[in-house]
């Protein structure tokens, strides 16, 4: 073969390869920014907004009572929120002889309801969540957050997305995202308040698991309620703006050293590998974990025993 053939064929090989390493090189993801978050000062003033009146009266009741396939009984109760109106949730206690139960919080993700939580497969492995943690002596407290669910009526009776208004001046919802988040942290501060006033729940043993949105709001709930004693936050979007009052990493000097697990999606577009990693280091190293699980927003069922174990294991 001639030296002007092995040029040819060198330099198409070299070309091919560059080519390659070009689009790895591109394919690789950018790095996230560096997390920041406000003062430590500075959070707990801006936590203010998730006071609420203790005074208010809870006016509470059980609306209905059904037994669902395992024998449980599921109650629907209302209570009066922090912004007055009657805030809906589920409230299911374990099959067992003892006067007083811990509970665990379940927190929907945006777009769903507490429904969510009765519901096996589907987004989050809702009712696989439910079904484990009653199974492990725990009752569960659902509630609807703003504008969800059976609290739809607060935004004209549509979704909060998958519809956009026609006309000439369409919107989307009367309450913004930050509004939504803050008042359903207050309600389930309210919701609290209602599980101590029953009797048959150890308020001293309150636990959460939240998805999505209601990962971020586990954080905020968390970092603002002492009455939480463990966390599960899974799915976690990323949010940059540090002065944002919904930014899960300005609760993490509220949180201190209380017991909270990250689960996250290896793939999730909604928050990259090395954002959670950021957010889990402004954790306590000794009592956080993160946990990765090949999925992205949506979880396989295989993160349910990581979730129910890291409760069963610390409240």
């Amino acid at each position: 073969m001639c030296n002007g053939n092995y040029r040819l064929i060198f330099t198409a090989a070299l070309g091919s390869l560059l080519f390659l390493a070009a689009s790895t090189l591109a394919d690789e993801p950018k790095p996230s920014p560096p997390i920041e978050r406000l003062s430590e000062e500075a959070c707990r003033a801006a936590s203010r907004v998730f006071d609420y009146d203790a005074k208010i009266p809870l006016e509470s009741r059980i609306v209905e009572k059904k037994t669902d396939e395992d024998g449980y009984v599921r109650e629907k109760v209302v209570f009066r929120g922090a912004a007055g109106e009657l805030v809906p949730g589920y409230l299911q206690l374990p099959q067992t002889e003892a006067e007083q139960h811990p509970c665990v919080l379940l927190l929907h993700g945006w777009s769903g309801a507490k429904d969510r939580w009765f519901v096996d497969g589907g987004y989050m492995s809702g009712g696989q969540v439910r079904k484990a943690l009653l199974a492990a002596g725990y009752a569960i407290f659902a509630l609807d957050a703003q504008c969800h669910g059976d609290r739809i009526a607060v935004n004209d009776y549509a979704p909060v997305n998958h519809y956009e208004a026609e006309g000439p001046q369409p919107r989307k919802g009367y309450l913004m995202l930050p509004e939504i988040y803050a008042q359903t942290v207050k309600d389930y501060r309210r919701g609290i308040d209602y599980l101590a006033s029953r009797g048959d729940i150890d308020v001293e043993r309150i636990g959460m698991v939240g998805y999505s949105m209601g990962g971020t709001q586990t954080f905020l709930l968390t970092g603002v309620e002492p009455r939480i004693k463990v966390a599960v936050a899974c799915v976690v979007p990323a949010e940059r703006d540090k002065y944002s009052l919904v930014a899960p990493q300005n609760q993490t000097y509220g949180i201190g050293d209380r017991p909270l697990l990250m689960i996250m999606g290896r793939s999730d577009t909604m928050c990259p590998v090395d954002h959670a990693q950021q957010l889990r280091a402004m954790l306590p190293a000794e009592t956080s974990e993160l946990i990765f699980i090949d999925a992205g927003h949506k979880l396989s069922h295989d993160y349910v025993p990581h979730a129910v174990r890291w409760v069963t294991e610390r409240l």
